[in-house]
C-alpha cells in the first residue's frame, strides 16, 4: 500500500474539520502514525472497528459540534470520502462565498 505524495491535494478546503485533525484522531484510534494511513484507502482495512468508529463520532460532535449518525464511518469508509462528506455538513466559515 502506497501513501500519496501529494496528500494535501486530498484535503477539502471547504470543511470545517481540518484534514490534520481528522487524520490524527484516526490515527490515535488505529496506534498507527497519521503519516502512514493512505486517505484513499477504507478505513476498516487498518482495523478501524465500531469502537473507535463511534468514538470518533463524539469526537466529531465534541470537537466541531456536528451531530452524525454512528454510521458515518460505514457511509463514509475512507479519510478522503469522509472529508467530502464532512465539507457539505460542516462548511468552513465564508466557505459558501458568503461575507
Amino acid at each position: 500500500m502506497n501513501v500519496p505524495t501529494h496528500p494535501q491535494s486530498l484535503y477539502t478546503p471547504d470543511s470545517a474539520v481540518p484534514r490534520g485533525w481528522l487524520l490524527d484522531r484516526v490515527a490515535l484510534y488505529l496506534g498507527r502514525d497519521a503519516e502512514t494511513i493512505d486517505p484513499t484507502v477504507p478505513l476498516a482495512e487498518y482495523g478501524m472497528d465500531s469502537v473507535c468508529a463511534l468514538s470518533l463520532c463524539g469526537d466529531l460532535e465534541d470537537e466541531f459540534g456536528l451531530l452524525v449518525e454512528p454510521t458515518l464511518l460505514w457511509d463514509h469508509p475512507t479519510v478522503q470520502a469522509l472529508l467530502a462528506f464532512l465539507a457539505v455538513q460542516a462548511p468552513a466559515p465564508g466557505a459558501s462565498g458568503e461575507q
